[in-house]
């Protein structure tokens, strides 16, 4: 043995010997109203992440969620070290990924949640298009600019109107969280239009009067609704965990898809929802346009809008910018 090759083992020799660095004992998981996030309440009624945990050596680990009626809340919960994980569309992973960019609490994707539209409803029976709202009229979106529904309006008036007129329908837009949003516009007060998800868009189509006006997969196709994400630091000392959270959304989502009745019961319990019965859940569960997957749709599209509306800084030369190395693996878009 040569002079280097005993300094390198005496310098490996204590990492050899330490303990290994604790995980935490108890994470906090934020998530919104609706359908798109069924994979969580299904890991959460089923303990998924506890039991993927404790498969990797991390016994007894405490997991809660928190529902936030949008993206700004957990947002902020996240960047304060509150909230672990979230679950958020693609404009609030851009936004947090950029704000973050380069440094420890840099914010990637664990992995998708699902792909699913967005669907706008209105009770005023002038509106066929975007093209006919006016001032007489306000569209609900969770967080006003930011959310994913907000993105894509402005998608769609871009598409309609030319690049430069993309905010054209923003001074219409109100921020309000899904179930009083729907309230409002079958009740016809405060606002008349909706920009939502599944079940909500479904609760209010059957209430004559109401009509859809655009579904968001005609302006860019299939498309993610929803990401799991978390900071690098979180991640690089939480490996454990972080893997836990992607294998119980795997499991969730082939839950979902084998038995979707038992699914649509777990919504159902835990929202305390009394509009549907569920088999009127597993019609939307089945729906063709909704797919409970953890690879990324079009991601790219809506990053790239977002980049030149200057909204983002640093422009991802891939999807995978987006992710943590272990998701890389999908064949994402």
């Amino acid at each position: 043995m040569n002079r280097r090759e005993f300094v390198t083992g005496l310098v490996a020799l204590p990492a050899l010997v330490r303990p290994a660095s604790a995980e935490v004992s108890a994470i906090h998981l934020g998530t919104q109203y609706g359908l798109p996030f069924l994979p969580q309440m299904v890991m959460e009624d089923r303990k998924l992440i506890e039991a993927h945990a404790s498969s990797l050596g991390i016994n007894d680990l405490r997991v809660s969620w928190r529902t936030m009626g949008g993206p700004g809340a957990l947002n902020d919960g996240l960047l304060s070290g509150t909230i672990q994980f979230v679950n958020v569309a693609s404009p609030s992973l851009a936004t947090l990924r950029d704000k973050t960019f380069g440094t420890s609490q840099e914010v990637r994707a664990v992995c998708a949640v699902q792909s699913m539209p967005y669907v706008l409803t209105t009770r005023n029976p002038a509106v066929k298009t975007i093209a006919d709202f006016s001032a007489a009229d306000r569209i609900a979106v969770p967080t006003v600019k930011i959310s994913g529904q907000a993105m894509a309006l402005q998608m769609a008036a871009a598409k309609l109107w030319g690049f430069d007129k993309y905010d054209r329908l923003d001074e219409f837009t109100v921020s309000m969280g899904h179930p009083d949003a729907m309230q409002a516009v079958v009740s016809g007060q405060t606002v008349n239009s909706h920009f939502s998800v599944a079940p909500f868009n479904y609760y209010e189509l059957r209430v004559a009067g109401i009509h859809q006006v655009l579904s968001s997969y005609e302006t860019d196709g299939k498309h993610t609704n929803g990401l799991q994400v978390t900071t690098k630091a979180f991640r690089d000392a939480n490996p454990k965990i972080c893997n836990a959270v992607r294998a119980a959304h795997e499991e969730a989502n082939a839950f979902i898809k084998r038995e979707p009745k038992a699914a649509a019961e777990i919504y159902l319990k835990l929202t305390h929802d009394k509009k549907n019965s569920p088999d009127d859940l597993v019609a939307m569960i089945t729906d063709p346009d909704i797919d409970y997957t953890t690879t990324p749709a079009n991601l790219m599209k809506h990053v790239e809008f977002m980049y030149r509306v200057g909204r983002l800084k640093h422009l991802p030369a891939s999807w995978k910018d987006l992710f943590f190395a272990e998701a890389h693996d999908l064949n994402g878009t």
